[in-house]
């Protein structure tokens, strides 16, 4: 079963449209969401979730609609803070256990000691990354199935998003559990999740397995002799740089044994989407 699945969302604006997102999420699994600054991540997040209202589409969680029930089964953490600042992490625990039906205090007493928030403070006097641990410890708190999680790590310390990331996999070992994670730091995906989404402008450039994107895909340069050659060669985007050609490649593994006269790297996340965004199809 699908945890997540995204039938052609449609959302416009004045100056920007989301434009027919069609994507899926299966169970057991961490989707990354990538895309830069106003690419529509949280746009697609605010949609998925009813917080604005779509133009056109479906979105099914668990081969369901959204209703009260199934929001109980959503743990959701968005890159600011929505409890108020006066709250301390004790009333919070007060609070989540009127609102949810399995609501854990236990396990929420277990995420503040491990994340070593003061039950007694109030969040006005929290660092941003603390406030995104007790955003976490919430939503690990109401038996949740799958987490959306909007810049989690932003602002973090790499200690503190580390051990974050290692709570992402130990709650995805539970095979029902699944995670959509919009993050900038590719670094944490590249860790971390089993599929990638991109975003630009709005639109879907590619849903693919993490694994494919860092083990098939290859950045070629080389000289314009290979580039005539290379260019034929499905999926290729390329970018003409002083001396040589940049070319990203998807079946660029296959073709290492075969150009002697150029170089093949595998690409990180963030190249590839530098070579999506700016690079030009052949």
């Amino acid at each position: 079963m699908q945890a997540l699945e995204i039938r052609n969302v449609t959302k416009s604006y004045e100056k920007f449209t989301l434009k027919n997102i069609s994507m899926c999420l299966p169970q057991g699994c961490i989707m990354g969401l990538i895309g830069e600054n106003g690419a529509g991540k949280s746009t697609l997040i605010k949609s998925m979730l009813d917080l604005v209202h779509r133009d056109n589409g479906e979105v099914l969680f668990y081969g369901k609609a959204l209703d009260s029930q199934v929001k109980e089964e959503i743990g959701v953490v968005f890159d600011t803070v929505h409890f108020y600042e006066m709250l301390t992490p004790e009333q919070i625990n007060k609070i989540n256990a009127l609102t949810y039906q399995n609501w854990n205090a236990n396990l929420y007493q277990e995420y503040l000691e491990k994340f070593n928030l003061p039950e007694k403070k109030a969040l006005k006097d929290f660092s941003k990354g603390m406030k995104m641990k007790l955003s976490i410890a919430v939503a690990l708190s109401h038996n949740a199935k799958l987490l959306i999680l909007d810049e989690p790590t932003a602002g973090l310390d790499p200690i503190a998003r580390d051990e974050l990331l290692d709570i992402f996999l130990d709650f995805v070992q539970d095979e029902e559990h699944s995670i959509l994670l919009s993050s900038h730091i590719t670094t944490d995906l590249e860790k971390i999740a089993d599929y990638i989404t991109f975003l630009h402008k709005g639109k879907l450039i590619f849903t693919k397995s993490k694994d494919e994107l860092l083990y098939d895909y290859r950045i070629v340069r080389c000289g314009e002799k290979d580039f005539e050659k290379l260019k034929s060669e499905s999926g290729a985007i390329y970018r003409k740089m002083d001396y040589q050609y940049e070319i990203l490649l998807p079946n660029g593994r296959a073709l290492e044994n075969k150009y002697f006269n150029c170089v093949f790297e595998r690409p990180k996340i963030d190249e590839i989407m530098l070579m999506q965004v700016k690079g030009e199809q052949v």
